[in-house]
């Protein structure tokens, strides 16, 4: 994985050169392609993901990707949903996101594949987009919750872990934001305003927030399933408990 930036007036890009370039070549990107409306006209969009600023699911030859605009939430989105104040490029959500999910999937943790990041500035604010290779036959957690076996929700546990140990701190680890593929792997998503710390009580703060969403999507089992996460999380491989 090699990135790179490229920036054409106010367009600013953090690519994968590994995807994008043809060896020596200049990037094979296009700032439209971090456009939603850019896929929809030309009738590629496979499928689109719920929730605030929803993914696209993109068709670009043999690559399938998901586009993700950075849409905001709470009261603030009533002012703007897609607008942030701009302190910099490298602290965009964009660029933070994309060098952080470089980061961990170097460290060979199961995240997707970044491909670009896209940052436009706007005077004194921006808006953004991440674009990511596209995970292949995943479901959510959150959907596979009332059939998930305890096998399985020790595994997401065991994954949880792996992100700790690594020092990830998931501000929004939740039950959606964590996939199962075919093979029963679990992948870890949405790494918007997650960061690398030390050790500390953000990591409980993260399993707390995993629980509530449990609650939230399979109210029935949710304590169940929790108990069996724990597990799998405090008997880790390689773990000396």
């Amino acid at each position: 994985m090699r990135l790179a930036t490229f920036q054409t007036g106010q367009a600013f890009i953090l690519y994968d050169a590994d995807i994008l370039c043809d060896a020596g070549q200049e990037p094979q990107i296009d700032p439209r392609w971090l456009s939603p409306d850019f896929w929809r006209e030309r009738d590629a969009v496979l499928g689109e993901a719920p929730g605030r600023g929803a993914s696209l699911f993109l068709a670009y030859g043999e690559e399938r990707w998901a586009l993700r605009p950075y849409r905001r939430g709470g009261l603030i989105a009533r002012l703007s949903d897609a607008r942030y104040v701009w302190t910099g490029l490298e602290r965009t959500r964009a660029f933070r996101e994309m060098r952080l999910t470089a980061e961990l999937k170097q460290r060979g943790l199961p995240v997707p594949a970044p491909v670009a990041a896209g940052v436009w500035r706007h005077g004194p604010s921006y808006t953004a987009t991440l674009i990511t290779r596209l995970i292949p036959d995943v479901t959510a957690l959150a959907e596979r919750l009332p059939t998930a076996t305890p096998t399985l929700l020790k595994r997401v546990g065991h994954t949880v872990r792996r992100f700790h140990d690594a020092g990830l701190d998931h501000v929004d680890l939740n039950a959606r934001n964590l996939l199962v593929d075919a093979d029963d792997r679990i992948w870890l998503i949405d790494l918007d305003r997650c960061r690398l710390r030390t050790p500390g009580r953000w990591q409980e703060s993260n399993l707390a927030r995993l629980k509530r969403s449990l609650v939230r999507f399979s109210p029935a089992n949710a304590e169940h399933a929790f108990a069996a996460i724990v597990d799998g999380y405090r008997h880790a491989p390689g773990d000396s408990q």
